[in-house]
């Protein structure tokens, strides 16, 4: 089981919290997450379920967090082991992640996968979502695996998709020219380009794309 305590902070002021592996008493918490942070048009049917959860917790406690605040859940992140060929990159989140219910875990993958990462709007100036990057990226140290991977969307691409294609798009965000939710959040934490995916997800505005992004285990090989 993973636990840590810190603070983060609201501005200047110190906020106590904990990063801890997620159990069945925070599933209320944590669909409640899932709802308030991805409303329509999000499809609400890939919002989290009480059986996905249990297969979280029990398949791969490692990479099943979440940030409680004040005795309570208030952000998450969920992970998957898989065995990852960058020749063969193309993938849609429902084929790697099971359709979020991660029943084909691998304990012995060469990845570990990123499945989904929320936090409550109000709490979003924490800072919580870079906060559990960077426990994931413990977990992969932990565990030996050469990255931590996942698709990252681009929701921001909607408002620029009459003037230029997806590719276009994530090359103005990389270069600064532009700025995305999520893209630039994944950069923020240290995460770095591998492959722009088409039909990764049911996303509009992201026009179904999704940056696959990763972060190298600094402690192996790069081959």
């Amino acid at each position: 089981m993973y636990r840590k305590e810190l603070f983060v902070f609201d501005n200047d002021r110190p906020v106590p919290a904990c990063v801890r592996s997620y159990t069945q008493a925070d599933f209320a918490d944590l669909i409640r997450i899932q709802e308030e942070s991805f409303p329509p048009p999000f499809p609400s049917e890939l919002w989290w379920n009480e059986e996905q959860l249990n297969q979280h917790i029990t398949l791969f406690p490692q990479g099943a967090l979440c940030v409680e605040l004040e005795g309570r859940a208030v952000a998450s992140i969920t992970g998957l082991l898989i065995d990852f060929d960058p020749d063969h990159a193309h993938h849609t989140w429902e084929e790697v992640t099971d359709g979020g219910y991660i029943r084909n875990h691998n304990d012995n993958g060469n990845t570990l996968y990123i499945v989904d990462i929320c936090a409550l709007p109000a709490y979003r100036k924490l800072g919580l979502g870079k906060l559990l990057m960077q426990s994931m990226y413990e977990v992969v140290i932990q565990l030996g695996v050469k990255r931590l991977l996942g698709g990252g969307r681009i929701p921001g691409y909607h408002l620029h998709a009459s003037s230029m294609t997806a590719e276009q798009y994530v090359e103005a965000v990389i270069e600064g020219k532009l700025r995305d939710p999520v893209l630039t959040f994944l950069m923020r934490c240290g995460r770095t380009p591998v492959k722009l995916i088409s039909g990764y997800l049911d996303d509009e505005d992201s026009h179904h794309y999704a940056m696959l992004m990763e972060w190298r285990n600094p402690f192996l090989p790069l081959q």
